[in-house]
């Protein structure tokens, strides 16, 4: 059975507490800090943080169905936000986590001196435009409110969409890390910005809101057939990933676990279960 566990205000401070102490440590190496590696005790559980879905449901497939047979014990802790699963996992909370792609993860650690890495690409959730007052891109005009996250990668990731279809312009080269700032011409629009999170509930407060995949899933939209546009999986750099702390990275368990999630039953997974809304990111680059 899956342990699915949220965290609480309470469980937010003591992780943020946690971060704290360690960050106090003399050793100047991070990645020693981690006390995990090729070294790590296998016969322990690799406790993985996961966002709800689809990551938490894609892990729980693979304790459901392969991680037995592979000798991997696994544990699933949920968190609904985008802060926690990295403090957790730099802290020693937990060994891993699943939710974030890696602009993120950079900005993440760059802003707050964290040492997570990548350790594999999973999927592709693509970020999408959605109304409920609003049918078609066409329809959204001048003097209309759009709700955008308010992270740097997402928002930026967000007007990149907009932009790349007719609501606004941009200056020439901010790419992804666009900001309400670099809107050179906003054609009439308002912007709100939100917590990624919190999106989803601002659908019936604003005209338009572009939503985080996973979040738009929570919310039981489904964006294949629902977004007014949704982001093109070509060349998309915002592949999900599983990220653990530098010097983790070869932990058997937690190699042992990306391999399960580049199978082709984890492939089929997605896709049947997803169809379309969220996209298999791995094959044989992903692999290496």
């Amino acid at each position: 059975m899956r342990k699915n566990i949220k965290l609480t205000a309470a469980a937010a401070a003591t992780a943020a507490l946690a971060l704290g102490l360690s960050a106090c440590g003399t050793d100047s190496d991070p990645s020693a800090k981690s006390g995990s590696g090729a070294s790590a005790d296998t016969s322990k559980a690799l406790v993985v943080a996961a966002s709800p879905t689809p990551h938490a449901d894609i892990l729980g497939f693979v304790q459901k169905n392969l991680a037995a047979k592979a000798g991997l014990k696994l544990e699933v802790k949920e968190f609904t936000d985008y802060v926690l699963p990295n403090t957790a996992t730099e802290s020693g909370q937990v060994d891993a986590n699943f939710f974030q792609h890696q602009p993120y993860l950079d900005d993440f650690n760059q802003k707050n001196n964290t040492h997570l890495v990548s350790v594999g690409t999973v999927h592709l959730e693509p970020l999408g435009l959605y109304s409920k007052k609003v049918k078609a891109l066409s329809d959204i005009k001048a003097g209309q409110t759009v709700a955008v996250p308010n992270d740097t990668t997402n928002e930026g990731r967000a007007l990149q969409l907009l932009a790349e279809n007719g609501l606004i312009t941009l200056k020439d080269g901010v790419g992804t890390s666009a900001k309400l700032s670099d809107i050179t011409d906003k054609k009439g629009l308002s912007f709100k910005e939100l917590e990624a999170a919190t999106v989803p509930r601002a659908l019936n407060d604003v005209d338009a809101a572009v939503i985080n995949g996973n979040y738009a899933i929570e919310a039981k939209l489904k964006p294949a057939d629902d977004a007014l546009v949704l982001e093109k999986a070509d060349g998309n750099p915002y592949a999900n990933i599983v990220a653990v702390k530098k010097g983790d990275e070869k932990d058997p368990r937690v190699q042992k676990l990306v391999q399960l999630l580049h199978s082709d039953e984890v492939k089929k997974f997605i896709e049947d279960t997803y169809q379309g809304s969220v996209i298999p990111a791995f094959g044989t680059a992903a692999k290496s």
